[in-house]
């Protein structure tokens, strides 16, 4: 990591490159870490071995206590656990813009789901951190992510390759062994600083030893911004409760959602011929069936976590990359941004070495937006068995109005579309 003088002199170097070039125009502070300082950060904090091998790396430092009483722990504040990060893309001669700009000269989203995940990370461990024990203290836990409750992109608002992007967040609500981490990405727009993404990251405290649920330090929230986001955390909490019991995996569609799969059905039905079974395509419509893309990745250990896991940004950018692709084929067009993402359920971690499948699939349309559902599953070669591990829903807008209407064909795909009807509307 750099030390506050060097990384001085690195920003001014870089201001003066980027304000030259005419990239920059709000200040950044000079000791904010860099979205790689923050990677960094959480090496040491784990104690992680630096090379794939298979012996254990010995943990440095002053290892804190596990109890199993919350209120052993020290009550911490939602600032205690804030962190602010750049992403420095004003620079016109360093290479990280590379890793962020696309093709079309706009940003790599799927990059930010990365990056979301890695500053979630850091702000679970400074959540967590006991002041009694000093700096170079390292957690028994490993606070990994549960589920990604929902990013929000402002439609007005994009995101430039060519500036600084500020990602920062903090704790904004714990359970007993889980935290909901409320981040923000923000950009300068005609001389100000502006919010453009808002996400919100639920993580969770593992033992590494037993991989248990371990007991996270309580939070303290002081200002009314703060005790607010805290009361929506508990909303949050119960709302996802809520939406687990109504699941269409546990009880029927309600009486409104059953007359809207029969409808569908009958505007595929020939209704002069008589019968059930002969089907047709109303116009400007596409089976469901055929808006399906898939693609198989190997899982290397160059995409590992700190826990030698396959990195959960990792698997988001790979999911997003793939429903973006999945998008513009459906569309014949470039979507002009994702708006939302919402409950990406991270089921089981995905080990190295598995083959992962990813498939894609637009299950519901409305208006120039597309809904698709991505589900992820492993195949073990070691253990011989296929595993679903994540489910992701992205909401897309085209940009276009009218696109054509999916249509599914069978009951299983009626739920499907049911599914992504729920997440547009939520």
């Amino acid at each position: 990591m750099l030390c506050p003088i060097l990384r001085r002199l690195l920003f001014s170097s870089l201001r003066l490159r980027a304000e030259a070039a005419g990239y920059c125009t709000v200040p950044v502070n000079p000791n904010m870490m860099t979205i790689k300082e923050v990677r960094d950060s959480l090496i040491n904090m784990v104690g992680v071995r630096k090379k794939w091998i298979i012996e254990e790396t010995k943990v440095t430092g002053v290892m804190q206590k596990v109890v199993s009483d919350q209120s052993l722990l020290p009550k911490r504040k939602p600032s205690d656990s804030y962190v602010q990060a750049v992403i420095p893309l004003s620079d016109p001669d360093n290479n990280v813009r590379d890793k962020y700009i696309t093709f079309a000269k706009k940003i790599r989203f799927g990059r930010l789901l990365e990056d979301f995940d890695s500053l979630a990370g850091l702000i679970c461990y400074n959540h967590n951190l006991n002041p009694a024990l000093g700096p170079d203290q390292k957690s028994p836990y490993a606070f990994v992510t549960r589920l990604v409750d929902r990013i929000e992109q402002s439609p007005t608002k994009l995101l430039s390759p060519y500036k600084d992007i500020i990602l920062d967040g903090q704790v904004t609500w714990v359970g007993r062994s889980s935290m909901e981490c409320t981040m923000n990405i923000k950009q300068e727009i005609d001389g100000e600083l502006v919010k453009v993404i808002t996400a919100r990251y639920l993580f969770v405290a593992v033992l590494s030893e037993t991989s248990t649920p371990g007991v996270v330090n309580p939070l303290d929230p002081q200002t009314p911004e703060e005790i607010a986001l805290f009361k929506l955390g508990e909303e949050n909490k119960i709302k996802r409760q809520r939406e687990t019991t109504q699941s269409l995996l546990k009880t029927p569609p309600t009486e409104d959602e059953r007359l809207i799969i029969h409808d569908l059905f009958l505007s595929t039905v020939d209704l002069n011929s008589g019968t059930f079974k002969v089907r047709v395509k109303p116009e400007n419509t596409v089976w469901m069936e055929d808006a399906i893309k898939k693609t198989l990745l190997i899982c290397h250990p160059e995409q590992r976590n700190l826990y030698n896991k396959i990195f959960g940004g990792f698997l988001m950018r790979m999911a997003y990359e793939l429903a973006w692709a999945n998008a513009s084929i459906y569309a014949r067009k470039r979507p002009r941004l994702c708006k939302v993402v919402d409950d990406i359920l991270f089921n089981k971690p995905v080990e190295i070495g598995s083959l992962l499948l990813l498939s894609s699939q637009v299950v519901y349309t409305k208006g120039s937006d597309l809904q698709i559902h991505v589900h992820a599953e492993v195949d073990n070669l070691e253990r011989g068995i296929n595993e679903n591990t994540n489910d992701f829903h992205f909401t897309f807008d085209m940009g276009v109005p009218n696109l054509p209407r999916v249509i599914p064909k069978t009951y299983s795909e009626s739920m499907l579309y049911l599914v992504g009807k729920r997440h547009y509307e939520s």
